[in-house]
């Protein structure tokens, strides 16, 4: 069946000319060209194949078009057969296998230049999180910023590079600890990036943990934040950005046990 023949059944009413290269129905013009396999509309920019025509002409999304064609020709589409792999399915080594087999930055190295080049993070900060062994390599120039438990136990970790940003497929989030593990000054962030931006311009207080969320409060964050806050004299900074999701994260703060005083500022 031709183009021509589609075009008909579809839309009835249109004029063909005779030397059958436009179509015409009302004030719609299109103007058919490669042999019927193309159209453009020379009121407008519109062009195409017979599908993007009945968008441009009814609207819809190609799915529609593609049913609405495909009732022309007698053809019936079938149902998906092909399934995306689940995301879920466990990678082949743990979480702490995984960190542990990628190498720490150097200095020169594509993550070091990342930080320090594009993020501005000075090399006191990046020394001092490759020392406590929170900072690996991660692909195409990107870093990996582990979080942790309790115990120390790399649950996962952030990946943020160029152009990228992400967590550790089949990892969990709770907490990036750079600084004093035992100080009583905590500085809750949403990303390790801000926690070491944070560092920075403090120049690594002695009484601070600089800490991260990564951009969640999951109940293990909670936890871990309410071990925190739950020692003596232990006070809450909560260094966010001033957005929604921030404010949530503040409100996670603040419901922390009140003998934990909470700061905010944004």
């Amino acid at each position: 069946m031709s183009f021509f023949h589609i075009m008909r059944g579809i839309f009835e009413g249109f004029d063909i000319t005779a030397a059958v290269t436009m179509l015409r129905r009302g004030d719609d013009i299109i103007i058919v060209i490669h042999e019927g396999k193309g159209w453009f509309d020379p009121l407008s920019d519109a062009k195409g194949d017979v599908y993007s025509l009945v968008q441009h002409l009814d609207g819809g999304d190609f799915l529609e078009a593609f049913v609405q064609v495909a009732s022309l020709v007698a053809f019936v589409p079938s149902e998906l057969e092909w399934k995306r792999q689940s995301r879920e399915i466990e990678p082949d080594q743990s979480v702490p296998q995984r960190w542990a087999a990628r190498r720490k930055p150097w200095r020169g190295s594509a993550t070091w230049r990342y930080l320090r080049d594009e993020r501005h993070i000075p090399e006191q900060v990046i020394r001092t999180a490759i020392t406590q062994n929170v900072l690996r390599e991660g692909p195409r120039g990107s870093m990996w910023a582990a979080h942790s438990d309790a115990a120390g136990i790399v649950t996962g970790w952030e990946e943020r590079g160029p152009q990228w940003r992400g967590f550790a497929a089949g990892g969990g989030k709770v907490l990036f600890r750079l600084g004093t593990m035992t100080a009583t000054r905590i500085c809750v962030t949403e990303a390790a990036i801000d926690a070491m931006s944070l560092a920075a311009i403090e120049r690594i207080r002695r009484d601070t943990l600089y800490a991260s969320t990564g951009g969640g409060w999951s109940p293990a964050t909670d936890t871990a934040l309410r071990l925190l806050a739950g020692r003596p004299n232990t006070r809450l900074v909560a260094a966010t950005d001033a957005n929604p999701q921030a404010r949530h994260s503040c409100r996670g703060c603040v419901s922390l046990p009140a003998s934990s005083p909470v700061t905010l500022s944004g």
